[in-house]
């Protein structure tokens, strides 16, 4: 990953970073990135000198065809780990272990808790399932970072990127360990999660939504279904009152002929 793809990507896109002290040399810490486009995952650990694993969810790995068996040894090659998402409670445990497992081998653990790319370049609310568990699970440090840009370089739904210059800015750890064996209580995953995320929206300038971006996800779907709608409903009145005026000019016409 670091040579065949973080090479050249730090040298086209020329990522500048803020912060990289604070990332520790050695020993298990966990990386709580915002996530504005699919190439977070790449341009974070290009700058990295240490390896960072990501969980992704099972289609990667799973996908019939000779695309999927590329992407899945793709992924399985820079040492990212599949989690089923078909059951919310199942998707969340298996999350949790795999964090726990990366972070008990002296690793580095990147997680985005917003749970998904935000779907017009606003910072969402923190979902406290996998983060503050983790966390508090793990007792490893939460370093906040910020994505600035990248959203820019690879919208959703768009293969090829934009050539600019993005930038990471790095916080200082977050430590929780007055929080410890209170990874039960929502109370406390809500309050780890929200400190975490007011750290991130710091760093990373973004306004921030009191909602989860899945929410706003289906908003906008169902605000542009709605918009969709509302265009057909008015070409379909258009060419109705088309149609009728051309069958009034034909009614007026055939009236005048017999008087002629």
């Amino acid at each position: 990953m670091k040579f065949s793809i973080g090479g050249p990507l730090k040298l086209a896109f020329r990522p500048w970073v803020e912060g990289l002290e604070n990332i520790p040399a050695e020993g298990p810490a966990i990386l709580a990135s915002n996530h504005l486009s699919f190439s977070d995952s790449f341009f974070l650990p290009a700058v990295l000198d240490r390896k960072v694993t990501f969980i992704a969810k099972a289609e990667y790995f799973t996908t019939p065809g000779i695309k999927g068996r590329m992407t899945a040894a793709f992924f399985k090659g820079v040492g990212q780990l599949p989690v089923d998402r078909s059951g919310a409670r199942g998707a969340g445990e298996a999350a949790v272990k795999s964090g726990v497992d990366v972070l008990e081998r002296g690793e580095l653990f990147g997680i985005y808790p917003e749970g998904t790319r935000s779907p017009d370049g606003r910072l969402y609310r923190g979902k406290p399932g996998g983060l503050a568990r983790v966390a508090l699970a793990s007792g490893a440090p939460v370093i906040p970072v910020a994505m600035i840009d990248t959203e820019k370089i690879q919208p959703p739904g768009k293969v090829m990127p934009k050539l600019m210059r993005p930038g990471i800015r790095i916080g200082k750890p977050l430590d929780f360990e007055r929080y410890q064996g209170m990874e039960h209580d929502r109370f406390v995953l809500r309050a780890v999660t929200d400190e975490v995320m007011y750290e991130i929206m710091k760093l990373s300038g973004q306004e921030y939504v009191d909602i989860y971006a899945t929410a706003a996800k289906r908003q906008i779907a169902e605000a542009a279904k709605a918009e969709k709608a509302a265009k057909a409903q008015k070409t379909d009145r258009a060419a109705a009152d088309q149609a009728d005026q051309a069958g009034q000019n034909g009614d007026s016409d055939g009236q005048e002929r017999p008087g002629r």
